[in-house]
Formats: structure tokens, sequence, C-alpha cells
């Protein structure tokens, strides 16, 4: 997208958050009195980065707040409650579970925003395309949209929940599934799961692997790792929030750079200090504004993702993925630590299962120390503990204690992993590899 496209891009923006805004004001309980109090009245013919500016932002702690106070769904709705139709939470992995409200229109808006990621890739109905989905569907709004997104491109939808790892392959053989969508981890668990079951996947009819909810899917070393196992099939990640709805995709030729659909969001990249725009290149906190989804709209939403501004084809993007989460840093010894950051380090042994960081205070700084579960060929586990430890202390400059646990001993996961936890205290300390 050249200049003048881009000029183009930024007046419909314009417009759509002009109408939004109009729509907000007197409707939404939530998003009138917070405008107000920011004194904000729409401009015309205003740049639309100079309308951004004056718009107060929008957290998550504030929509729980607005949840907790009137429950059970906030005050976050454009339209009285007679016209939502569906309801989604999120996951709570970092706090309240926040729940969120649709429209038909908004929700039909979002469907088709998710079927751009597959017809990114290629993936359509009238190739065929059979796509399975390897989890049981609970209130986490992208795996419903991802579903019924594939059935919008006439693509042969394959549930596979309630399922164990076992059945779910030979149902996916079975059907001759083309396209897959899970989180990286359970791409890689299920891989892993077909050689210990003695499964074959040579024959497998699977290309595209579609990962989300994970950082893992824009870490090149977590991306041949599944590829692998699964012979060869591209990886391509794409990620989204349920309070915001599917925001990205990758391409096979920029796998490591996530493309914002900017006909449905206005997304900025923003010094979490100054709160002003970063340059290309620059990392900054990704904040979002919704265009489709005038029912339970987010504006100028602090994401706390922490993205690499670059622009592909003159569309904003964001290269390496996802880099990590303002609210999940954890500052070891003076070092930043992201979790996303550690697994670009850990997931280039491929000796490694499954891993877990257990973060502890230490006259109230923190300390982290790494448990690694070794896959079962790995002859001398105690050699890789002090080998990812070495490429630990490489990276960081940060001595972090690497120790090995049994097969088994780590939890396993469908949807999002959580391997950073508080330690628990423990009578013998971990002997760790230095």
């Amino acid at each position: 997208m050249k200049r003048a496209g881009r000029a183009q891009l930024e007046a419909a923006q314009r417009r759509q958050l002009h109408a939004l805004l109009r729509a907000l004001v007197p409707g939404n309980r939530f998003y009138a009195p917070k405008l107000a109090a920011a004194g904000f009245t729409p401009r015309r013919n205003e740049p639309l980065a100079d309308t951004l500016r004056r718009l107060p932002f929008t957290t998550k702690a504030e929509l729980v707040a607005a949840q907790n106070a009137r429950p059970p769904y906030g005050t976050n709705h454009t339209f009285p409650l007679s016209h939502y139709t569906r309801f989604h939470q999120t996951s709570g992995t970092t706090g309240t579970p926040l729940r969120c409200l649709d429209r038909p229109a908004d929700w039909n808006a979002m469907v088709e925003t998710r079927a751009t990621i597959f017809r990114a890739a290629g993936i359509t109905g009238a190739k065929g395309d059979r796509v399975f989905f390897p989890f049981t569907f609970g209130p986490f709004l992208g795996l419903w949209l991802a579903f019924e997104a594939a059935e919008k491109l006439g693509c042969l939808c394959i549930s596979g929940g309630g399922l164990s790892s076992a059945a779910r392959l030979r149902t996916l053989l079975d059907n001759g599934a083309t396209a897959m969508c899970c989180t990286p981890t359970y791409a890689l668990r299920l891989g892993e799961a077909a050689r210990e079951e003695n499964i074959p996947l040579t024959g497998a009819k699977l290309r595209t692997i579609f990962v989300v909810g994970e950082p893992g899917g824009s870490i090149p070393a977590v991306r041949e790792r599944i590829s692998r196992l699964w012979h060869g099939a591209r990886v391509l990640d794409n990620h989204g929030m349920t309070e915001v709805g599917p925001l990205t995709y990758t391409t096979s030729r920029r796998p490591d750079t996530l493309v914002l659909m900017e006909d449905a969001y206005i997304g900025e990249v923003l010094d979490p200090v100054t709160q002003e725009e970063v340059p290309v290149g620059a990392t900054g906190e990704l904040v979002i504004t919704t265009l489709r989804r005038l029912g339970s709209p987010v504006v100028r939403y602090r994401t706390s993702d922490v993205v690499r501004k670059t622009y592909v084809n003159g569309a904003l993007a964001f290269e390496g993925g996802i880099l990590g989460r303002l609210d999940d840093m954890v500052i070891v010894r003076g070092v930043n630590l992201y979790p996303s950051s550690v697994e670009r380090v850990v997931r280039t042994f491929a000796d490694v299962h499954e891993y877990r960081v257990e973060v502890r205070s230490e006259r109230a700084m923190a300390e982290v120390a790494l448990q690694i579960e070794p896959v079962p060929t790995c002859a001398d586990p105690a050699k890789l503990a002090a080998r990812v430890a070495t490429a630990l202390e490489t990276a960081f400059a940060l001595r972090i204690p690497v120790a090995p646990v049994p097969r088994g001993t780590l939890p396993q996961f469908e949807m999002k992993a959580k391997r950073w936890v508080a330690a628990k205290p423990a009578a013998d300390p971990i002997p760790a590899a230095r």
C-alpha cells in the first residue's frame, strides 16, 4: 500500500471512528460518561491522529470494574441487552474473566474478519479444504469465530472436542483434514502424541497449521519444531483478544510478522510511559480501537501487548509477533524477562518436551528457576539442563537455575499454557545446573 493508499485507508478509518463515536453517545453507559469526562467532542475534518490523541484510553481494569459494579455484564453496551445474542469471556489468566456480549451484526462482522486469516493462507472450500479443531469448545471467542469463518468459506469443519489425543489424531487422519487450528503448545503435544501412540503422520494431508493464543507461532524454533512433527506443514501465527476480536495474521512469506487487519481496527504502537507513537523499528504497547464491533466496542484499548512496529505492503504490522506483555514482565536483577523471550531460547532445544518457570521473591527481589522435562529419548537430562542454563545466561546475562524433572511431572496443555508460576516453598532446594 503506497502513501496514497495509506491516506485513503486513514480517511475510511476516520469515517468509521466518527460513526462509532456517534453511536456511543448517549447509548453506551460506559463510554458516554467517559468521553464527557475527557471533554471530547468530534471535530469535522480533523486528522485521524489528532482525534485519537484527544480520546481517552481504555484498560481491562476499567471494563472489569464496570462489570463488578453492574453484574453480570457491566455497562459497555451501545444497545439494549435484548439485542445481544452471543456470550463469551476471557480466559482469566491475567485476572478476573471479562464477559463480552455481541449482536448478530457485530458477530458476523468478526466472522468475516476471521475469514480473512483463512483467505490470506489460501484456505477455501473451493479447494476442498477440511479444517480440524482439536479443542473442547468453551466460552473463548476465538474458537467459535474460527469455526464459523471456516464454515462461511465452504470448508468442511471437523470438531475434535471431548476426545483423547489419540482419538483426535485418528479423526484428523480419517477425515483427511488439510488445516488445523490450535495453540502452538497443543500442535506440539498432538505431534508428539502421534509418536507415543505409534500413529504415523506420513500419510496426513495436513498442509497448514494455524496457531493462536500464545506467542510461539512467531518464534522460528517453535514453528520449525511443529513443522517437523507434522512432516513439513506450514505454521501460521495469528492473534486476537476476546474483548477486541481477531486482529492479525501472518503469511508464508513473512511468518515472523503479524499484519493488522486495518479495515476492522485502528492500531497504535505507543511508548507505555510517554504514550507517544513510536517510530518504525521501535517497540511499544499495542493500542486498539474497534471499528466493526459497535455493540461492545473498545476505544484506544491498552492491550499490554509489546510489539515492534513495521509495515508490510503499507499495512501496520508487528515484526517478531507479540514480543511479550507488560503485565507478564518480570524484572530479575535489573533484566526485563518476558515469557516469550525465555521460550525463544528454550525451544531451540529439541530434547526439551515441556518446561516451567518458577518465580519467587528473595529479599524483595524476583528470582526465577526453570524445570525442564526432557523427551523420552534424551540420553543425559542433566547435561541438557546445563546447556539450557548456558543458553539462557548467554541470552540474558543472567545465571538462571535449570533442573530436569521426570517424564510426566509437568502439566500438559490443550488451551493457553501457563508455564510461569509462583514457586512453592520446598523443604529441599532444587539441584541446579549452572
